[in-house]
Formats: structure tokens, C-alpha cells, sequence
């Protein structure tokens, strides 16, 4: 049992839990200043004011942070980081003009990272793995969600799932690790149709992860040339037989209705969402879905952002991730990409605390962390800084002291 003392500015989002994550306003982080917070392993036992605290808590292992700040846990809801090889070279072909025909014709593109990672070994993967995990938790990330997808044969996606599992295992408690399965990332050459490849490899080693019980979350990209409608929901409806939540890349590239797809089935989240119209937004307002928006990859690819100010506008509950791959963002630092995106999305100082925690974890169907009140786990990052001012003013400056 512990309680940390003179917070210079604790940022409990208190109001911002009360409203669910949405039509946030700045003072909705509902910061305490000179604050103190008591906790034991499991969870939260009180915030205030250090003047206030209890004498009940006086006995805690007590810790001083004057000077410093706490918030929420930072949570990085969308990566890809488990895979073989390097595209450097692409990135500068992109540079340089090539379209994504010309990158595969050079023998870029996704399929070189699935020849990579299937020539790598799985002491290879995990050893990479675990360096790309300790560098994003030096950023003060301490809940990660990683999907597979780079195998895309039954074999080496199946090694990808337990290789997940082994990282969350290793990591726990100090980083909290969900597993995403999304074996449907794209179709392989070998198969005539994205139905075929789902019934033959991706539904069938669904269920025997599942049966092993080590899958959070599936996930599909929805998108034109790679999984359409009728796949999406056919995927879905094998995830709720198993009872194993589900998301969706949807609206990349064309308003395919992810969206609207995503709200109607109840997913955790529908990713990336560049091109949704009215309508989508709309469904996910009045549904619990997350938009989980990837503003790293836009920047990356040097294409438009998603319309953050509409959906925020419409009270949807709007996270941001990381999308850290290494083809359309090859980038790890999910507190500089929020930064760097909150003046183009023109999001106030609450919506971007809570897209980064509250609504992360939403986005993970995590319901028990992302606000420092009464009852929640005991999950936060702290930083060596008097004011959350200092963490956002100073793109690129890392505060994060671990805790």
C-alpha cells in the first residue's frame, strides 16, 4: 500500500470518466493541485488534496512528488509491432514519388514484412519485440495492444498469437499487454478470394486460439481489394459464438460504412476512419465503439487526417494510437504523435489527455483504469515536470520517470 504525496498537478480526470470520455471540456481533466493519491496492488482507495489525506493512509509507504506530474496510465491502443525486417528503403522511395505499384513492384509493400517475419525465428521476433516494447514504456505507455498479421499463413500466425501471449506474460504487471488477433490484415496470393482465406486458415485458427484462451480482441480490415462487408461480418459472427470481442480498420481508404458497421455490431473500436462521412460518425456517437484515430499515419504517408473535430463535435468517444508498423508509420512515441495532432485535430486539452487514456482503454475494452478516482486500478504515468503544460509545450522532451 502506497500513497504519493504533493503531486504538483494531479490530472484525475475525474469529470472526464463522469462523461464518458465525450463533449469533453478542458476542465474536465479535473486537476488537483498539491495532491495526494492512496492505492494498494488492485486499486484506487483515495484522491485529494495532501492537506485532506486521511489519517488512515498517514501509515502508507509514502512517496514525495513535489515538482512532478501524474496522470492516467498512457495507453497505446493500435500497433503492429511484432515483425521481421526493415522498409527504410521504401519510405525514400515514397519520398521520392513511387506509388504503392511501384514499392511492390521493388518488392516492398506488406508482403515483403510477411517474407521477413516468416524467415524470422521466433527468438528473433520476441527479442525484437521486447525492445520496441521497453522503448514505447520509456515514453510513460504502460498498456500496449499489439496485433499479429504479418504471418498470414495458419502456421506462422498461429506462432505470431503465442508469441503475444509470451510478451504479455513476460512484461505483467509492469506492462499491461492485449493480444489482438488479425490473421485477416490482407489476403495471400496463394488463395482466389478473401472468403477462401477466412474459412480456410483465419476462422479456423480463431477457434483454436480461442479454445487456448490467450486472444483479447480479433481484428479485420474492412477495406476495398482486401476483406469486404459479408467477410467482416462473417469474421464478427464467429467472434461472438466464441465470445471474444472484436474492432475493425475501417474507412482507410474509401467510406466503405466501417463506421456505421462497427457501431451497429458494438466493436471496442473502428480504427483509422480517414474517410467516414456524416452518417458514420453519427452511429458511433450514439453507440459505445471508440473511434481509435492513427494521425501518425497520415503524417507518414503524407496523406489527409481523419475529420477528428466532427466526430468530437458529435459526442463520439475519440482515442488516438500509435499505428506503429513498419510500413505506413514506423514511428513508437504515441505522446509526440498526440501532441503533434491535437492543433490539427483542434482538440482541447481534455479531449487529448482522454484519447491517449480514458478512451485508449476504452478502445481495449478496458473499463477499470484511465481516470485516477476511487475504485479504478492504480495505473499512471508520471512526470518529472510541475504541469501537464510542460509535457505538451515541449514536443519531444521526455519527462516520463517510471513508478
Amino acid at each position: 500500500m502506497k500513497v504519493y504525496k504533493n503531486v504538483s498537478e494531479l490530472v484525475t480526470l475525474k469529470d472526464a470518466h463522469k462523461k464518458d470520455g465525450r463533449r469533453l471540456n478542458p476542465e474536465d481533466l479535473s486537476i488537483i493541485e498539491n495532491g495526494a493519491i492512496a492505492f494498494d496492488q488492485d486499486k484506487i482507495l483515495w484522491v485529494g488534496e495532501t492537506k485532506n489525506l486521511p489519517q488512515e493512509y498517514e501509515s502508507f509507504e509514502a512517496q514525495d512528488f513535489t515538482g512532478k506530474t501524474l496522470i492516467p496510465e498512457l495507453v497505446d491502443s493500435h500497433t503492429h509491432i511484432v515483425f521481421g525486417g526493415n522498409r527504410s528503403k521504401e519510405y525514400l522511395m515514397r519520398l521520392n514519388g513511387a506509388d504503392y505499384q511501384e514499392i511492390a513492384k521493388a518488392g516492398g509493400g506488406i508482403l515483403h514484412t510477411m517474407a521477413k517475419t516468416n524467415e524470422s525465428s521466433m527468438q528473433e521476433l520476441y527479442d525484437l519485440a521486447i525492445q520496441r516494447i521497453q522503448r514505447l514504456n520509456s515514453f510513460g505507455i504502460g498498456t500496449i495492444e499489439i496485433k499479429s498479421g504479418y504471418g498470414l499463413n495458419i502456421d506462422k500466425e498461429r506462432e505470431l498469437s503465442i508469441l503475444i501471449d509470451d510478451l504479455k506474460k513476460h512484461f505483467f504487471p509492469k506492462i499491461q499487454i492485449k493480444n489482438t488477433y488479425m490473421a485477416a490484415h490482407a489476403v495471400p496470393q496463394k488463395y482466389k478470394s478473401s472468403s477462401d482465406y477466412l474459412d480456410q486458415e483465419v476462422i479456423p485458427l480463431l477457434k483454436e486460439l480461442a479454445s487456448m484462451g490467450i486472444i483479447d480482441a480479433v481484428d479485420i480490415f474492412f477495406e476495398r481489394g482486401y476483406f469486404d462487408h459479408t467477410d467482416t461480418e462473417n469474421l464478427f459472427n464467429v467472434c461472438d459464438e466464441l465470445e471474444i470481442p472484436f474492432k475493425l480498420h475501417a474507412d482507410e481508404f474509401y467510406d466503405n460504412k466501417g463506421a456505421l458497421l462497427g457501431a451497429h455490431r458494438n466493436a471496442l473500436s473502428c480504427d483509422h476512419l480517414l474517410c467516414t462521412d456524416i452518417d458514420g460518425i453519427k452511429a458511433l456517437a450514439k453507440s459505445n465503439t471508440v473511434a481509435n484515430l492513427l494521425p501518425g499515419t497520415g503524417l507518414f504517408l503524407g496523406k489527409p487526417q481523419a475529420n477528428a473535430r466532427a466526430f468530437l463535435d458529435q459526442g463520439v468517444k475519440v482515442a488516438i494510437g500509435s499505428d506503429y508498423n513498419p510500413g505506413s508509420c514506423h514511428f513508437d512515441n504515441l505522446l509526440l504523435i498526440a501532441s503533434i495532432a491535437a492543433p490539427i485535430y483542434k482538440m482541447n486539452v481534455a479531449e487529448l489527455v482522454s484519447a491517449i487514456t480514458l478512451n485508449a482503454s476504452h478502445a481495449l475494452g478496458i473499463k477499470d483504469q484511465g481516470a485516477l478516482i476511487k475504485g479504478l486500478r492504480p495505473r499512471f504515468t508520471v512526470f518529472d515536470c510541475p504541469t501537464l503544460a510542460e509535457v505538451f509545450y515541449n514536443w519531444g522532451k521526455n519527462f516520463t520517470l517510471p513508478c
